[in-house]
This record gives C-alpha cells, structure tokens and sequence, in this order.
C-alpha cells in the first residue's frame, strides 16, 4: 500500500472568484510506503484555464508567481503525471490530505476538464481522524497540529509540497494509529 500524502494550492481572490470557479496551480505530494518511510516526492504547478491570471492576493498568500504557472502544463496533462506517479494502475493506492478541501478541488477539476474521478474513492481525511486521535474539541489546523507533536513546521506555508511534508511527519509519527486503507 502506498500512502499518498498531498496538498494543493489553488487560484483564490478576496471574494467570489471571477466565473466561479478555482483551479488548482500546485500539486505537491509524499509517497509513504508500508514501512512508514517516506520514498519519493511529487511537486508541479498547473496552468489555469479558466482564470489564468493569478490575483495578487493568491500571489501573496501562496507565493505562487505568475510566471510559474504560465509555465507549467494545463491540469490534464499534471494530473496525468501525478496519477502514474501515484501508480493508480499498478499498486494499492490512498490519497490522504488535511481537511476535505483537497479532495473535493481535485473532483472539482476532474470533473471541470472531463477527466474520470473513480481514482479519488481510495481517500482518507487525516483532520477528523488527528482529532479522534487526540482527544480534542476542535480540528487544528496543519500548522497548529504540526507544533502540537513538537515538530518545526518547515518550508512555506500554502505551498502544496511544504504542507504535504509536514502533514507527512504527523501520518509517520502514528503510522500505526490511522484505520487508513
């Protein structure tokens, strides 16, 4: 079983987004395997389709610049890559993010460019099972429970591949707690 550890980031503004619709521009991702070890990393950007321009809220709050995107490859041809890298035709697969929002952009944009969505099914949401796990009242954020368990929360934050390893040390730290899979 390989235990996929994500996050993403998508466009955002202060408000409604122009046409309704966010997309993701950054897919970062650890690949933990049965061992509890973590054993490759998955990080792209995603050109926006619908928005291409990002807004200078999105900028700041990501750091995601313009020119990252305008660089990258539009979302079909990402999540392509992200699902051979994931292996979803060859080995037991489970996508596990901080909070459902992950999950239900990915849907979003699946289902936004026609592509098939029956790859999310294998999906774990670590928050509510973090907050089972530790007795407490409200779910914490990612940042706030990656101090909880005595960890430095490295990288940036908003950045998908930064949130990704730090959600990574918390899944790692109980391994065997989570009834994932």
């Amino acid at each position: 079983m390989n235990y996929i550890i994500f996050d993403l980031e998508a466009s955002c503004w202060l408000g409604r987004p122009p046409h309704g619709v966010n997309e993701i521009i950054e897919i970062g991702a650890v690949k933990v395997n049965d061992y509890g070890e973590v054993v490759a990393t998955f990080v792209r950007f995603v050109k926006p389709t619908i928005n291409p321009i990002l807004s200078d809220f999105c900028k700041k709050l990501t750091s995601i610049s313009q020119l990252n995107v305008d660089k990258a490859k539009t979302f079909p041809s990402t999540i392509q890559e992200f699902q051979d890298w994931i292996g979803i035709d060859e080995e037991s697969y489970v996508l596990i993010s901080w909070g459902k929002y992950d999950r239900t952009q990915l849907f979003d944009d699946c289902k936004l460019h026609k592509l098939d969505t029956d790859w999310l099914d294998h999906y774990y949401n670590l928050k509510p099972a973090y907050r089972a796990l530790k007795n407490l009242k409200d779910e914490p954020g990612l940042k706030k429970a990656v101090k909880l368990e005595g960890f430095e929360f490295t990288g940036i934050h908003h950045r998908a591949i930064s949130d990704a390893e730090n959600l990574a040390k918390i899944f790692i730290k109980y391994y065997k707690e989570w009834s994932v899979g």
